[in-house]
């Protein structure tokens, strides 16, 4: 018996356009048909086959860190995506290189959430 892999991460949104705005346009997320619930929301793809779930209403605070409570994506050039989070006016924190190499920033959802972006260290 194991688990084989990360399906979804969902997150608490307050105001489902707006997180939609910020996941399609900011992080470029192709958005997902979602089944008919009887509560808001919308659904991402991450990566190949792994989801990000919103789920609307949010009145409760998030509780979020760089540190802890947050999702990393893996990205293909990291200074195309600092310019690209510039010129889009998102809130993030500063480029930093891990202990092992790997290069990663951090960048803020309308909501509070923090999301890593990052590339892996370089192979020796």
């Amino acid at each position: 018996m194991k688990a084989l892999q990360l399906n979804h991460v969902a997150l608490h949104v307050a105001d489902v356009e707006a997180s939609v705005t910020f996941y399609r346009d900011v992080l470029k997320l192709p958005t997902l048909d979602r089944p008919a619930f009887d509560f808001p929301g919308a659904w991402f793809l991450l990566g190949v086959d792994q989801e990000l779930h919103l789920i609307g209403d949010r009145d409760a605070p998030v509780q979020s860190h760089h540190r802890g409570g947050h999702f990393a994506l893996i990205v293909d050039d990291l200074d195309q995506w600092e310019a690209h989070l510039e010129l889009m006016a998102a809130s993030r924190l500063p480029r930093k290189t891990r202990p092992d190499g790997a290069l990663q920033t951090f960048v803020q959802d309308p909501d509070g959430h923090w999301i890593e972006l990052c590339v892996p260290p370089k192979s020796l």
